[in-house]
């Protein structure tokens, strides 16, 4: 059985940098959304860090820890995997993710 979402559009996939990110309000929430890597993965996150207690994570930096994509925290620079949200030095510690994807060229989150 095959579940239809609906999708909110929040910007060109074009308006987002590869292997950056942007803040998004959604759902009345900061998102941070990135476009990651050759294959232009899209991947979102919420962008409170917990740890600085601010909202600053789509101005991390985007790398690979072990094969898995990875979003260092510009504040202290805790390491979260931006599939599953976990973070790398506290795994009791896990952002909240967003079903993203790309569609004809628009950037959209799950609402």
């Amino acid at each position: 059985m095959m579940t239809e979402f609906n999708w909110e559009t929040i910007c060109a996939t074009s308006d987002i940098n590869i292997n950056t990110g942007v803040c998004a309000l959604h759902n009345g929430e900061q998102v941070a959304i990135f476009r990651v890597g050759d294959d232009e993965q899209l991947f979102a996150v919420q962008n409170y860090c917990p740890f600085g207690e601010a909202n600053v994570l789509s101005r991390g930096l985007v790398g690979d820890v072990d094969g898995q994509i990875v979003l260092a925290s510009p504040l202290y620079k805790q390491q979260f995997c931006l599939e599953s949200g976990k973070c790398l030095e506290d795994e009791s510690v896990i952002l909240q993710t967003y079903m993203v994807r790309q569609y004809k060229g628009q950037v959209q989150l799950k609402v």
